[in-house]
């Protein structure tokens, strides 16, 4: 049985070995109490419990089971996932962590369901409860439950900016002599890239007017930033640029030297500064997506040159199409039957 130690607090902490992760560093679990023989039973507990687990999964607790299924997912799911399951296990699940999987109802999953919705957004919810239903799943057994989860809210109509807010934003930082904002707006706006691509693209990934998106650098939160790969093989690929923006990138080299969060606050400072309609950088993507769209370029080529895997962002973004494009098109049909 393992053994507590005390702290430099006064109270009392056993370590119980838990895993060892695909690194091969060894992980534990810590029971800290406010006596020698307390912090001992619940280690001793802890592991009883792990036991009955491993023989039958309907006695593990919700934890348990969460807990290898995230496990599971390490190498195959980005760092920005995990990091998302994760925070959504500490923050979301205090209510049924430790109920055995075979003693849970519909019902105690309804009330703590029900207590989410009180403070979460339907889709963090939703996000919640798919969690659990995979980690059920994964641990292959039978999903018995009913329950009543929130409708998820209609998408408000996303601003879509027009070709003079980009015009704005690009003079806005080349008169700040800003290169990293300058060609992260021209990588962003005329190449479909995202932030995370930005930030991850070098001079390396650049042949000719091609530039080869292959990786991407994403904040996983405890981990710090991470090098990481495309959001989905859909995501690795190769864009032809216009000449104009070739000729911007350093030669050498990161083609932006700033961070995700970084790029995020300085892109923001700069719509507010020049009183633009609210946008997120990452809505360039959807103003290039928008502009091959009504130029009458393929949605299959679009869908190619951004990343996307399938056409429902395309479909939501053009819902959402260019005020200018929109004038230009009302004008040409009504023209067109005022001839008839």
């Amino acid at each position: 049985m393992a053994k507590a130690k005390k702290t430099s607090s006064g109270k009392w902490r056993t370590l119980v070995f838990d895993y060892v992760d695909e690194k091969g560093k060894r992980h534990y679990k810590s029971f800290t109490a406010n006596t020698k023989k307390e912090s001992e039973y619940l280690a001793t507990e802890y592991q009883m419990n792990k036991n009955d687990c491993k023989e039958d999964k309907g006695n593990c607790t919700v934890g348990q089971i969460i807990s290898e299924y995230i496990d599971s997912k390490r190498t195959t799911l980005s760092p920005t996932t995990i990091s998302g399951y994760e925070c959504s296990y500490r923050n979301h699940y205090k209510a049924i962590l430790d109920s055995p999987i075979n003693v849970l109802t519909s019902n105690i999953l309804q009330r703590w369901i029900g207590d989410l919705n009180q403070r979460l957004s339907p889709k963090t919810v939703l996000n919640t409860y798919g969690l659990f239903h995979s980690a059920i799943d994964y641990a292959d057994i039978p999903f018995n439950f009913k329950v009543k989860l929130p409708q998820k809210k209609k998408d408000v109509d996303i601003y879509i900016p027009t070709d003079s807010d980009v015009k704005k934003l690009i003079q806005y930082f080349k008169d700040q002599d800003n290169k990293d904002m300058l060609v992260a707006v021209y990588l962003a706006a005329y190449g479909t890239l995202r932030r995370s691509e930005v930030c991850g693209a070098t001079a390396d990934d650049v042949h000719g007017n091609k530039l080869t998106v292959n990786k991407a650098l994403v904040d996983a939160h405890d981990k710090g930033l991470i090098l990481k790969a495309t959001k989905n093989t859909s995501s690795t690929r190769v864009i032809e640029l216009p000449q104009f923006v070739i000729d911007e990138l350093p030669k050498s080299g990161k083609l932006v030297h700033i961070v995700p969060r970084t790029l995020t606050r300085n892109f923001a400072s700069a719509v507010k500064h020049l009183k633009l309609p609210h946008f997120r950088f990452h809505d360039l993507r959807h103003y290039s997506a928008s502009i091959m769209h009504a130029i009458g370029v393929p949605d299959v080529y679009i869908m190619e040159r951004g990343g996307w895997s399938s056409d429902k962002t395309l479909k939501a973004i053009y819902r959402n199409s260019l005020t200018d494009y929109q004038r230009k098109y009302t004008d040409m049909t009504n023209d067109y039957f005022s001839k008839l």
